[in-house]
């Protein structure tokens, strides 16, 4: 399993700049006019996981495997874009696409780089960009809720359930707290924008990268119950561009103790509500990522198919035990690795090898 996360934002935000940055490429095209990006660029990104790291040195396998992470840069949006303003609509179907949102809003002064409007102010950003997900996803439940539709919903609990939406995105009200109370099948149904998780990361200047700014405080304390990090594109574009060892002598230079990229996938996982499990052995040690609260078989299928149908048990090993007893051998030696069924709901950091028979 791997997720896909939408770089969205007005134009001359640093969205391009942030996203050749993240992986480390040169795809995007960068320039300073809007518009600049029409089509999204993609990125695919191994996933850093120093766990991983160690389990395929212990285990000694002959290859590493890394989870992935996609980036997806998408055109600026700008006001009316939910009516087709500036390519808007072709915009707004790349969103649709992804797990999760990243707003990137710009919080940093430069007279050099254009901006969109006159003055730098990331809450006016923000909402602007909402409110035309906002009238997207209205225009689409619209349509989709129209009694002469061809094609109307005959399941009464899926109509129900883009009523309810369709209600409280016209009373103004933010669904953003709500996600993780609705049905994770009708969220996918419902296909809107308003209910897609989404962090906002603050786009600053090499000089407030540790301590923030004024703009920057603005938007934590406006959106307290959404993921909020601090990044400086020009900052990730240097790191990008280092190799590891000058790239953390960088990084100590700066203060700094992560890069963008580990700050963002760290978040991305809390929003998302996922965790990490392995498999290791000879030939490979293999992330894999898992929503929270994962049984044993679901976390098997993921493998394949046949390994929850077939699924018999699951050998578990701790990642700390892994460590400390020096791999499986070690640990069948002290009493480590524990012998789990149907209910067993995988831990973060389990080191799993499953039992099935087809």
């Amino acid at each position: 399993m791997s997720f896909k996360c939408g770089i969205v934002g007005l134009p001359n935000v640093g969205k391009s700049t942030t996203f050749n940055a993240l992986t480390k490429s040169r795809n995007a095209q960068i320039a300073n006019f809007p518009f600049c990006t029409i089509d999204p660029n993609i990125g695919i990104v191994e996933i850093p996981d120093h766990r991983l790291e160690k389990i395929t040195k212990i285990s000694n396998s002959k290859e590493r495997i890394n989870s992935l992470i996609t980036f997806v840069d998408i055109a600026g949006l700008v006001k009316g874009a939910s009516k087709g303003e500036g390519l808007g609509n072709k915009f707004l179907s790349h969103i649709r696409e992804v797990d999760m949102i990243v707003h990137l809003v710009r919080c940093f002064d430069d007279p050099n780089i254009q901006n969109v409007n006159n003055t730098v102010d990331p809450l006016r950003d923000l909402e602007m960009i909402e409110t035309e997900l906002t009238l997207s996803d209205m225009e689409s439940l619209e349509k989709r809720l129209d009694k002469k539709n061809k094609n109307k919903i005959s399941n009464s609990e899926e109509k129900n359930f883009l009523s309810e939406i369709y209600k409280n995105l016209s009373e103004g009200l933010d669904l953003t707290s709500k996600i993780n109370s609705y049905d994770k099948k009708l969220i996918t149904f419902a296909s809107t924008l308003s209910l897609k998780p989404k962090i906002i990361v603050c786009n600053v200047n090499e000089d407030d990268i540790l301590k923030g700014n004024s703009h920057v405080d603005k938007v934590k304390n406006k959106y307290k119950n959404t993921n909020v990090i601090t990044i400086s594109a020009d900052i990730e574009r240097q790191i990008s561009e280092l190799g590891n060892e000058d790239a953390n002598d960088f990084k100590k230079d700066l203060g700094i103790n992560e890069s963008g990229l580990d700050k963002l996938i760290k978040v991305s996982f809390d929003t998302l509500n996922l965790n990490t499990y392995y498999t290791s052995g000879a030939k490979e040690s293999k992330s894999w990522i898992i929503n929270k609260n994962t049984t044993a078989p679901d976390a098997a299928e993921i493998i394949h198919s046949d390994f929850k149908k077939g699924f018999i048990k699951a050998e578990v090993i701790s990642y700390k035990d892994f460590i400390n007893f020096n791999g499986e051998n070690g640990c069948r030696e002290n009493g480590k690795l524990r012998i789990e069924g149907k209910d067993y709901v995988v831990r973060d950091g389990d080191i799993l090898h499953f039992r099935f028979n087809i």
